[in-house]
């Protein structure tokens, strides 16, 4: 038997709560996703090498290989236990309760002027090239013509908030979605990134919460189901762990408080966690501005 660590506070209710069922949906080194019997709905159970996160319970293992978990294995709660199959047994009584707080805006912005110079020099030198970050060695032309399109796409998305330019909002939001390279593709990380910033608390981007959480329902077919699950969390406010904590420092820290949480994030995936970032700073930028 495995002990979970901690968990999404959302997802422990649904385990806890409701007689959860489902299947696997997909199984990496580190993650295991889960597809929800009752709505479709992803979560995801991740090793202990994983921050915490929406939808997603943190177990007390180093690798998820060598369970021959494979996908369509049932899944099912027994005695307060996660079962798949014969083959996992998770008990759920250990893990403590997480949710994602994000913290509000402030209305002096000079520590967060000072730290996005730090961070932004700090992913030109550090952060992972292939998605909104430019390829530095030679890209085939389809690669070339995707960072066109990235950079042409966040740029319009930019100026539309930086100008409180409502009638496009959404459209160029789902220009980005299932655009790039990666499991979540380059274009909805940023998106992550922008709009975690949005759900800033008196933040001035504040003003397009609205937009977000009515734009999430067109998002569904034009990506992948891991990757949406991602984004409609987000469209909430609801994040993982390493960017909140990227947020917080950015807003209040040191410049090395910030760039220590930046390379946590920068860890994510390939170059997810990059573009990540990207988004974040977007938004942020976006955020000085309007504040004047």
């Amino acid at each position: 038997m495995i002990h979970a660590k901690s968990g999404d506070n959302y997802f422990l209710q649904q385990l806890v709560e409701t007689e959860f069922t489902g299947t696997v949906h997909s199984v990496f080194r580190h993650a295991l996703n889960i597809r929800s019997t009752a709505n479709d709905e992803i979560f995801t159970l991740a090793t202990k090498a994983m921050d915490n996160a929406p939808n997603t319970l943190v177990i007390d293992l180093d690798t998820l290989d060598n369970l021959h978990i494979i996908q369509n294995d049932p899944v099912r709660i027994k005695h307060h236990q996660l079962l798949i199959e014969d083959k996992l047994t998770i008990a759920l009584e250990t893990a403590t309760h997480w949710q994602c707080h994000l913290p509000i805006f402030p209305s002096d912005m000079a520590t967060l002027k000072q730290n996005i110079v730090q961070v932004k020099q700090f992913i030109d030198i550090y952060g992972k090239s292939g998605g909104m970050k430019r390829s530095d060695s030679p890209v085939s032309a389809f690669e070339a013509e995707t960072s066109r399109l990235l950079k042409e796409r966040t740029a319009l998305l930019h100026e539309e908030l930086c100008n409180r330019r409502f009638n496009n909002f959404q459209q160029y939001v789902l220009d980005l979605v299932g655009l790039g390279p990666g499991l979540t593709p380059s274009g909805d990380d940023f998106i992550v990134g922008l709009l975690t910033i949005i759900h800033l608390e008196q933040s001035p981007c504040s003003i397009y919460q609205p937009l977000c959480e009515s734009v999430i329902k067109w998002m569904k077919p034009l990506t992948n189901e891991i990757s949406y699950t991602t984004l409609n969390k987000a469209a909430y406010g609801q994040v993982r762990e390493s960017i909140h904590a990227l947020v917080s420092a950015m807003l209040s820290g040191t410049e090395g408080e910030a760039i220590e949480a930046l390379k946590k994030v920068l860890a994510i995936g390939s170059s997810s966690g990059t573009d990540i970032a990207l988004g974040l700073i977007s938004g942020f930028e976006a955020n000085i501005k309007l504040g004047g």
